[in-house]
């Protein structure tokens, strides 16, 4: 017997920043679960270096934009599932505008600038966000309710100067599919209005095969969703490297 995928979630719309190697097994888990619209933020091409653990993609999309043979893909294989694409990078004049017209938001980007710039803008709008990241055998995904409290900023205080990254220290492609469809979980549960998973991080180790959820302090120096917060709006130098590559 076939199981019908949840038809209230036809509602919902959710961005997708980033559809690599993270960005793009959530994607296939969002459109499966029955999602209704998908909104798809990215500014790379396909590499061939990319197919490992970027799914949706083969050998005939290499050198096409992400955006668009991401949609096609996913218009592939579920047809009754609207895709929107942006061509371009999630930066301060265009991230607010993204992130306003959804549900919830999936950050799938590979740096931390981008990542802060999410955090930032979907607080300031009042969106959900979903955090997701993976680099070498790990994985962790952040959920964060639209008022914070706690927030990306209240796990890391302020962008690192240097940290692993895919692109550095390797990846191993299935821990990118179990990040990938965990986030896609905590942004459908985000965009229901549901409050379950909000200040909670998961954290997947590939090499001892373990999963945990663990909650995320709030901070009350946080400056962005503190009791004194100082960000009030996106400044361009405080994004330094912004992107929306994964």
């Amino acid at each position: 017997m076939s199981i019908s995928p949840d038809r209230s979630l036809a509602r919902y719309r959710v961005l997708l920043v980033g559809t690599g190697g993270v960005g793009a097994p959530a994607a296939i888990a969002l459109a499966e679960a029955g999602l209704g619209t998908l909104v798809i933020a990215d500014e790379d091409t396909v590499e061939i270096e990319n197919l490992h653990r970027q799914l949706l993609f083969d050998d005939t999309d290499v050198g096409e934009s992400k955006p668009d043979a991401t949609r096609r893909a996913l218009e592939r294989r579920k047809p009754s599932l609207s895709v929107e694409v942006f061509h371009g990078r999630a930066l301060p004049d265009t991230a607010r505008e993204l992130v306003s017209s959804v549900h919830a938001v999936v950050d799938a980007t590979d740096n931390f600038p981008s990542r802060f710039l999410l955090a930032d803008a979907c607080h300031l709008a009042g969106v959900p966000v979903v955090h997701a990241a993976a680099v070498r055998w790990v994985g962790t995904v952040v959920s964060s309710a639209p008022g914070g409290g706690p927030c990306y900023r209240c796990l890391f205080e302020d962008i690192p100067v240097a940290a692993p990254d895919c692109q550095t220290a390797g990846i191993a492609g299935p821990v990118c599919g179990v990040i990938g469809g965990i986030a896609a979980e905590m942004a459908l549960v985000a965009a229901s209005g549901q409050d379950r998973l909000f200040g909670k991080i998961a954290t997947f180790d590939g090499l001892r095969d373990e999963l945990r959820l663990i909650d995320v302090p709030k901070r009350k120096t946080c400056p962005l969703c503190g009791l004194d917060p100082t960000i009030h709006d996106l400044v361009q130098t405080r994004y330094t490297g912004a992107s929306c590559a994964a």
